[in-house]
């Protein structure tokens, strides 16, 4: 009985899965916690682009 017990524990089949669901759960923290930093930062280069395109026209 106790054999079969340690052999259960040791098994490692089906951690992968899990592992991986755990791996894109942080992930998805991550990316949530600066999703309006990296938001503001894309918006705001994307502004003076634009901005610096209408004064090379208007030139």
């Amino acid at each position: 009985m106790k054999k079969k017990i340690l052999d259960f524990l040791r098994d490692e089949d089906g951690q992968t899965s899990t592992e991986y669901i755990l791996l894109v759960a942080v992930v998805a923290m991550i990316i949530f916690k600066f999703k309006s930093i990296a938001g503001a930062r894309l918006e705001q280069l994307t502004n003076n682009v634009f901005n610096k395109a209408d004064g090379l026209v208007n030139e």
